[in-house]
């Protein structure tokens, strides 16, 4: 039984610090997350985000004022869910040239070092044996235990933030193993079964070349929530999301051991980078791997590692780019034109071009299947 949440609001280290929210894993939400998502109360990480990014949202903070998107299920099997936002295609920041996957952080080309005070929500701030409690007057935690929670500035749905280390670190958009955990903690935390995080890296449409999640709220199921799996590795958590246009490994947790399963992930994507294959990363709630799909409940939660072909340059499909969303199903599309004759069937063909060929699929599984027994 989860006990009565102790935070009574967000805290300041000091007059003029972010706000910090301080959690620890009995803050995690691990019963009750299903769908429909007005069955679920809001969670106080939910109350702060969603009440942060509203304020924002009223002082004009965006680059455009976000209101309920047009919404298609489109026909099929798959339940593709495509929103039309033709002002995020018009007016976000464009893309930064790279020409690897592993390029280093350029302190000359935009980063979150040069973001607003006002865009800061708050710290999300990870209570440890050795910290304790943050009261007034001490100090912020070390990087290492909490990140800042921003606003997107170009969103793409509700309540679209970005998740950053601390931007002094200079770190480039390469995934880490302390910024995963929260992201794998941000969804245990939210009570809303929409509430999705995710990671683009260079070469998978990640826009900016310094470290960040995203994360966001889609009211809509996707079928990657519930879809079948076949196990790999069921020692590390390991299976195989198949039935699906974008085929990828898949790794669940009910909120258990997040510190090596972070860890599992990462390998994987460090063996990624090395490999110079670009990749994509899709947390959110989600149905046990071998479990019955029927269900609304989402227990546990889904991370997706989709292995790809790189995109370097301003290259741009008409109806969508190929990223996180759009691999999980979730296809913002950027014109009216678009969205109305977009199919199921055209909505694959764009997602498969991105894919790795059957082989080079294969023998990638295979590979990390060892890598991971080691």
């Amino acid at each position: 039984e989860r006990r009565p949440h102790r935070l009574t609001g967000l805290k300041r280290a000091n007059p003029s610090a972010a706000e910090l929210f301080v959690y620890n894993e009995r803050d995690f939400v691990l019963h009750g997350v299903q769908w429909p998502a007005d069955c679920c109360p809001l969670s106080p990480f939910d109350s702060i985000l969603q009440s942060g990014w509203k304020d924002r949202l009223k002082q004009g903070l965006f680059r455009y004022r976000l209101g309920e998107l047009q919404t298609r299920i489109l026909p099929g099997a798959l339940g593709f869910v495509a929103q039309l936002n033709i002002q995020r295609g018009l007016e976000r920041r464009p893309p930064q040239q790279v020409q690897s996957v592993q390029q280093s952080f350029d302190p000359n080309q935009f980063n979150f070092s040069k973001i607003q005070p006002e865009e800061v929500l708050f710290h999300m701030a990870r209570e440890t044996a050795s910290s304790g409690p943050c009261r007034e007057g001490t100090p912020l935690l070390s990087e290492a235990a909490s990140v800042l929670v921003v606003i997107n500035v170009s969103p793409l749905e509700f309540g679209h933030i970005l998740l950053l280390p601390d931007p002094a670190l200079s770190l480039p958009q390469m995934l880490t193993p302390e910024l995963l955990g929260f992201g794998l903690e941000a969804t245990l935390l939210s009570a809303h079964p929409g509430f999705r995080v995710g990671f683009n890296s260079l070469g998978a449409f990640a826009s900016v070349n310094h470290l960040h999640l995203h994360g966001f709220y889609l009211n809509w199921k996707l079928l990657v929530e519930s879809v079948p799996c076949k196990p790999l590795l069921p020692k590390a958590n390991l299976y195989l999301l198949q039935e699906f246009p974008a085929p990828g490994f898949l790794f669940y947790s009910e909120g258990q051991k997040l510190e090596k399963l972070t860890h599992h992930i990462c390998k994987v994507t460090n063996y990624l980078l090395k490999k110079e294959i670009a990749h994509n990363l899709f947390v959110t709630r989600g149905a046990t791997p071998e479990g019955p799909i029927h269900s609304g409940a989402r227990p546990g939660i889904r991370i997706i590692v989709w292995a790809r072909k790189a995109c370097f340059g301003m290259k741009e499909y008409s109806a969508f780019n190929v990223a996180l969303c759009e691999l999980a199903g979730h296809l913002p599309v950027k014109t009216a034109h678009d969205f109305e004759t977009l199919t199921e069937t055209l909505a694959i063909n764009t997602i498969q071009k991105c894919l790795l060929s059957d082989s080079q699929f294969a023998q990638l599984q295979s590979e990390l299947v060892a890598l991971l027994k080691e």
